[in-house]
């Protein structure tokens, strides 16, 4: 039996989370040798929100034994807008039959800056489960 879970992101700028509409997200998940697999890409709707994006990940029974695998799948997110910094955000946790939320706040670029020179790399820790 597969097991997966739903990852929805929020993309949005300021503290006054206004949304971002039409900004790209990639989801990607590592593979053996580092390499990343591309699981999709979405486009942001007028709320900032992308359409949910189905992860395959263990089942939960799992992580019953000691030793055994994590109950969760991890993936990596980048997200872009024209006129804001490139963001990724690294180890985000996906569970089985559990819908994920991810907000993603995009920095303005400032109005002199080359497109693509800026980013910003946010790393997750996993859970010690």
């Amino acid at each position: 039996m597969e097991f997966s879970g739903t990852l929805i992101t929020r993309v949005y700028t300021s503290r006054a989370q206004i949304p971002i509409q039409g900004a790209t997200v990639a989801v990607t998940q590592k593979s053996a040798g580092s390499r990343h697999n591309l699981l999709a890409t979405r486009v942001t709707d007028s709320s900032g929100k992308t359409s949910p994006i189905q992860v395959s990940t263990p089942g939960s029974g799992a992580s019953q034994s000691p030793g055994a695998a994590a109950p969760f799948a991890l993936v990596d997110l980048w997200a872009a807008a024209p006129g804001y910094e490139v963001l990724t955000v690294q180890d985000i946790q996906v569970f089985p039959g559990t819908e994920t939320i991810q907000a993603l706040e995009l920095i303005p670029l400032p109005e002199m800056a080359v497109p693509g020179s800026r980013g910003e790399n946010i790393s997750t820790t996993p859970q010690n489960l």
